[in-house]
């Protein structure tokens, strides 16, 4: 008599295993480690620190914070990242080889961005963390918070593996990334809000943008366009908000899946 193993768990043992390995080799490389805990830590904490000396801290300052952590790591760790392991996969023939094994092609794109979602939200923690000891206004809405980082790791995991079908090593990956480092940072709210009415108008639309807008939603309790004098939405109002952002997240998002799944390559051609 034969013992037949649960459909579920031979499934998730693939990726289990491959996400390891992806972990340890993140970790391996100090580089990585580097730029995956001092930028997306550090910098949004000293212009926290910054922006409150003399003052009380408040929830646009949490909001700030929140949003220079949220574009450091989800273009730097997550972005940057997968499009780089997985175009060094692919040239030394690695992901060729991988699928000839029992994991899934969807279980072999998605391993490399396990170490990314790791420490983008460890990072997250942290500093919200100490934003959040210091007196900060508690958030008005944190599903909205947490709704826009996984939205956002998604998003920026699948324009990594559509990017990379254009990527020929990962030195190149320096010059391919630039459309979407671009694009993400006119998202900013810092930078909107300098842009001329139309092209602040076409930044509301870019991926991070929304992210941007969620984060503030969850936050501060407002948009990034609201005026000082603007009261703070409640949490229902938050809810009825997100919508446009959330929807763009989600747009955004499907646009990058049928890219990847039309683009992706799996050898190096020719």
């Amino acid at each position: 008599m034969t013992t037949t193993l649960p459909a579920t768990g031979f499934r998730r043992r693939p990726l289990t295993a491959l996400a390891k390995a992806e972990w340890l080799q993140f970790r391996r490389n100090k580089t990585l480690v580097y730029m995956a805990t001092v930028f997306p830590v550090g910098i949004p904490l000293i212009t926290f620190f910054i922006a409150r000396k003399d003052t009380e801290p408040t929830a646009v300052m949490a909001a700030v914070t929140i949003e220079m952590l949220a574009l450091l790591a989800l273009l730097f760790v997550q972005y940057y990242s997968v499009l780089s392991m997985v175009t060094t996969r692919r040239s030394e023939g690695v992901l060729k080889r991988l699928r000839t094994g029992e994991a899934a092609d969807w279980q072999i794109q998605l391993a490399p961005a396990v170490p990314g979602a790791i420490m983008t939200f460890a990072c997250t923690a942290l500093v919200a963390a100490v934003v959040y000891g210091t007196g900060t206004p508690a958030p008005v809405n944190p599903v909205a918070i947490v709704v826009a980082l996984v939205g956002g790791t998604v998003l920026f995991t699948l324009l990594a593996l559509a990017t990379s079908a254009h990527t020929k090593n990962a030195e190149a990956a320096q010059i391919t990334s630039l459309p979407v480092m671009v694009i993400a940072m006119l998202g900013m709210s810092s930078i909107r809000g300098v842009l001329p009415d139309r092209l602040a108008q076409a930044a509301d639309w870019t991926p991070f943008a929304a992210v941007s807008d969620l984060i503030f939603l969850g936050t501060a309790g407002e948009l990034p366009t609201a005026v000082e004098s603007d009261a703070a939405l409640s949490f229902a109002d938050t809810v009825t908000e997100s919508g446009r952002p959330f929807a763009t997240l989600a747009l955004w998002t499907v646009l990058a899946l049928v890219l990847t799944r039309r683009s992706f390559r799996w050898d190096d051609r020719g």
